[in-house]
């Protein structure tokens, strides 16, 4: 459990000055940073507010209470309704947000939450909606490692001018109290990590059984699973960085400020594993290469290791992403040729990905 969480000073004043120059009366958007389980604390390196969805709407707003124009018997003032403000959060929308964002973001640099500017009274009259749309940020961009069943929760209050941030438990069913306080300060945070670079280049050759095209599963399908088998064999891959082995035992703290250069060693694939029984199932081949420019970042007490870690899931999640991108692409062309049934039917096409048919097999 984070117990504490230290946003960068420049980023978050910067942010803050922008808010209250907008005159904008409710802002929701993400909290981008890093959870470490290592040092047990929270990092924000930046908010990114949540653009107006498609239809110009923002994602936030505050619902003012009816007015009654009645008073009740017996008082000589009408009914206070200003304690009764609350927000109204387009959650679906926000979720998407995180979606997108969480695809362009390098190894170890999550959406660790989200943040909301309102006032005191807005804000507590929303600590439901409010984890909801956590929870659906955390769905939509899950974190890497397993057992982080929290988020954060950053409130920038300007009645009175103040920063607050809280846990929010993923657990159990999302309720107000799944909120719990922790600790908040800002300082020079960005100004002491650690820079971890690799180019990752990928040639993915996968057999596609002629029974798979059969029973309907499409190339994106087929990728997939590919991706997932190849994730297994890079997350076992020994790392060199600067040069050194890196040795999960012994592993320490990187001392240098300069740029560390990562190497991974990768063990022979075995297609064998990802085809088919004979080649007379086999209708082609599905390659799907490239090259991958990861980095991550790490501060100066975590292990040398958690660099690695992040860089290989950095490159797993930018090999999903890219294949998301143009499966998205793929659709969008597939839903305007609608009429041609020629190509409607054609998944090959549909995917634009390179298909190279076995001859003399």
């Amino acid at each position: 459990m984070v117990k504490a969480v230290v946003g960068d000073e420049s980023r978050l004043q910067l942010a803050e000055d922008r808010l209250a120059q907008s005159a904008v009366s409710s802002q929701v958007g993400l909290v981008i940073g890093k959870l470490s389980s290592k040092l047990d604390r929270g990092f924000i390196f930046d908010l990114v507010p949540t653009p107006p969805n498609d239809a110009g709407e923002p994602p936030c707003s505050i619902i003012e209470p009816v007015k009654e124009d009645n008073k009740k018997k017996g008082s000589s003032k009408p009914k206070s309704t200003a304690d009764s403000s609350s927000l109204s959060i387009d959650k679906d929308w926000v979720a998407e947000h995180a979606r997108q964002v969480s695809r362009m973001l390098v190894g170890g640099i999550k959406v660790v939450g989200i943040y909301v500017w309102v006032g005191e009274t807005a804000f507590k009259n929303s600590t439901l909606i409010l984890c909801q749309t956590v929870k659906g940020v955390a769905d939509a961009a899950p974190l890497s490692e397993s057992g982080w069943d929290e988020r954060l929760l950053v409130h920038i209050s300007y009645s009175p001018r103040r920063w607050t941030c809280r846990n929010c438990s993923l657990a159990s069913n999302i309720t107000s109290s799944s909120l719990r306080p922790c600790d908040f300060k800002m300082g020079k945070v960005l100004n002491s990590i650690q820079t971890f670079k690799t180019s990752y280049n990928f040639d993915i050759r996968l057999p596609i059984c002629r029974e798979s095209l059969l029973d309907g599963k499409t190339l994106n399908d087929v990728l997939q699973d590919g991706i997932s088998f190849h994730a297994k064999e890079l997350r076992g891959a020994k790392a060199l960085v600067d040069g050194n082995l890196v040795d999960v035992i012994e592993d320490e703290p990187c001392t240098s400020d300069d740029v560390h250069e990562v190497e991974l060693l990768l063990p022979l694939m075995n297609d064998a594993s990802l085809g088919a029984n004979s080649q007379k199932e086999i209708g082609g081949v599905l390659v799907y290469s490239g090259c991958v420019c990861s980095y991550a970042y790490l501060f100066s007490k975590e292990p040398v290791s958690q660099a690695v870690a992040d860089i290989k899931e950095d490159i797993i999640t930018s090999l999903r992403s890219r294949l998301d991108i143009i499966s998205d692409e793929a659709d969008s062309e597939t839903s305007a040729a609608a009429e041609d049934v020629t190509e409607t039917n054609n998944k090959i096409s549909a995917y634009q990905i390179i298909l190279q048919p076995l001859s003399g097999v």
